[in-house]
């Protein structure tokens, strides 16, 4: 069953043609990996879906229902919340204080979201750090606050952008085993923006590849790294047929 359904969504801010005509769907318990060219369009797909951009055509459903025209936290009440590329974690609230503000989307008793936030910082490994100020993490521990920010929200569908990027090799691998735990043993359906293309590879079941806007491929990660129009658009010669790490 598709938990999201894009179906013909359009934005174009001013002379650029943000995105066109796009459509693709997300199933229950999938990792779906969104990727393309710097430009191409991506973190504003991630925009019109969660609702801080809205659409000039098409639809976006979610278990469903149409989400166009219902605003951010609406959608998020419906278990629909996104990550954004760069991080601004509260500086000067606690590790713990900063996932309770996401924790309070389901949980208005301080003592339920105080819980459900040390919950997820164990989930994503900040358990140790739950009563610094979010200021002085390092850039990976902050990606991971990001993660658990979102997290604490309880979301059926999950939009990741760039979760990954600027980290090093080990740090990567540690969010790929996160997200993959989070997938198999929660069930957590995922949709990821990421240049990261080993961690793409080691994710996905299934790749949308989009450039100026548009979808210009779509299947398995193996089919998808080795389609001439992606190569071309975006991957190079020298990734075509390369194995998933």
């Amino acid at each position: 069953m598709s938990l999201l359904v894009v179906d013909g969504l359009s934005k174009r801010f001013g002379g650029l043609q943000a995105v066109k005509d796009l459509s693709f769907s997300v199933e229950e318990r999938a990792i779906v990996g969104l990727i393309g060219p710097n430009g191409a369009g991506k973190t504003t797909v991630f925009g019109l879906v969660s609702g801080f951009i809205r659409p000039d055509a098409g639809d976006v459903r979610f278990r469903g229902a149409s989400v166009v025209g219902a605003a951010p936290h609406a959608i998020c009440a419906r278990g629909l919340v996104r990550t954004f590329q760069i991080v601004r974690p509260f500086p000067h609230l606690s590790v713990l204080r900063n996932v309770m503000v996401g924790a309070l989307a389901r949980h208005p008793r301080r003592a339920d979201a105080e819980a459900r936030a040390g919950a997820v910082l164990e989930e994503v490994g900040l358990a140790a750090k739950a009563t610094l100020p979010a200021g002085g993490l390092t850039l990976a521990e902050r990606k991971r606050l990001e993660l658990a920010r979102a997290l604490a929200t309880e979301p059926a569908l999950l939009l990741l952008d760039e979760v990954m990027a600027g980290l090093r090799p080990t740090e990567t691998d540690r969010m790929v085993g996160i997200l993959k735990r989070l997938n198999t043993e929660s069930g957590l359906t995922i949709l990821l923006i990421e240049h990261v293309m080993r961690a793409v590879m080691s994710l996905s079941q299934r790749i949308v590849v989009i450039n100026y806007g548009e979808r210009i491929a779509e299947g398995p990660p193996e089919t998808v790294a080795n389609d001439p129009r992606v190569i071309e658009a975006y991957l190079g010669e020298a990734y075509a047929g390369a194995p998933p790490a």
